[in-house]
């Protein structure tokens, strides 16, 4: 439903820019979104704005023509400027027809009217954002109610691009693996030590928010049982500043273990997880690239809504607190950036689901 501006012929459109300035997971789920665009109109060409450089993961995809980055830069006030500079100067040389910004951010609202594009779209807002915003764009659609929504985060995304007659009838993420990377991959696990493994899970134990994180301790008998019930070693992967705490996990498990935290780029990353036998963690960015080339998942679930960020299909699991306070949406119990929820929940739990994981693989892929 349009708030502002109505419904245009986007089979005159040619050129599209998808501002998606959230983190990792937000731009894994904006993949249905151009799909949807490029399988109802063929001849559009898609682009992408992201944060840092998230948009690597969609760099490889057939529908995605080109990425932009709004980076992080060093080097002062100058500098910044800039960058930004730069970055708006390439924005307005593609000149795009329509510019979609899919979060509620100043800063993405800002490049989508100086973009110079004619046509900027927006989800109308009605809280915590600046009287200003809605003023910068031509079209504003109200997004549909989360309750409506079946597989969450992928459709309030599309439902902007529904307004517009875009749509597709796959709405989970997928994400492709390109062969360069494929074997780049392949001599990163060689030189690990995880190519001559066996079969193996990818484990994300941590998140840069600690009021989505399990007990650290506690993932110790979970990983120990999966490689003495299993021969399932453990991979542990994540960010560059989980390297160490990767590092202290992996020195007390009992199995076999090994720690590719910090390791990889994101492109690597979803080649590291796209050859596990399936993903373990909490709720972070591996889950949704996991599920997005394939893999099933298990993931631990407290302030946040599963219903709408899980991945959507039954290869994938969820471990959520029982009915009460969450999902609760806040950043830990009483703002101390830890959830009671989580603390809460018992190993033999977690260890249950991981077991119906394993139930789950029959035969289980090749080791890779």
């Amino acid at each position: 439903m349009f708030v502002k501006g109505s419904k245009i012929d986007f089979s005159k459109i040619r050129k599209v820019l998808l501002i998606q300035l959230g983190d990792i997971g937000d731009v894994v789920w904006t993949e249905p979104t151009i799909r949807a665009f490029r399988e109802t109109f063929p001849a559009l060409e898609v682009s992408l704005l992201t944060r840092g450089g998230f948009g690597e993961l969609l760099a490889a995809h057939p529908d995605v023509r080109r990425v932009f980055s709004v980076a992080s830069v060093k080097g002062g006030l100058l500098a910044e400027i800039s960058a930004q500079s730069a970055l708006v100067g390439a924005l307005r040389r593609e000149r795009f027809d329509v510019v979609f910004d899919l979060r509620a951010g100043d800063r993405g609202a800002l490049l989508a009217r100086l973009s110079g594009a004619p046509v900027r779209v927006s989800h109308y807002y009605a809280q915590d954002i600046p009287f200003w915003r809605n003023a910068l764009f031509t079209h504003i659609v109200r997004p549909p109610p989360l309750e409506t929504l079946v597989q969450g985060a992928a459709e309030q995304t599309l439902g902007i691009a529904r307004e517009f007659g875009a749509d597709t009838q796959d709405r989970a993420p997928k994400l492709r693996v390109s062969e360069q990377v494929k074997t780049r991959v392949s001599a990163i696990l060689q030189e690990s030590g995880i190519g001559g493994a066996g079969r193996w899970v990818s484990v994300n134990p941590f998140s840069r928010w600690s009021y989505k994180e399990w007990p650290h301790e506690r993932w110790v008998p979970v990983l120990d049982a999966l490689w003495v019930r299993h021969g399932l070693a453990a991979v542990l992967v994540g960010a560059p500043e989980e390297r160490q705490q990767s590092a202290l996990l992996v020195s007390r498990l009992a199995g076999r273990a090994f720690n590719l935290a910090g390791k990889t780029t994101l492109p690597e990353l979803a080649g590291v997880l796209s050859r596990a036998a399936f993903h373990v963690g909490v709720d972070s960015a591996a889950p949704h690239i996991a599920a997005a080339v394939g893999v099933p998942t298990l993931t631990l679930y407290g302030p946040s809504d599963w219903r709408y960020w899980g991945p959507p299909g039954n290869r994938h699991r969820v471990v959520a607190p029982p009915d009460g306070c969450a999902p609760c949406f806040q950043k830990g119990c009483e703002g101390k950036g830890w959830s009671r929820c989580l603390e809460e929940m018992p190993v033999e739990r977690v260890m249950e689901a991981v077991e119906q994981m394993v139930r789950g693989l029959g035969a289980g892929p090749e080791p890779r």
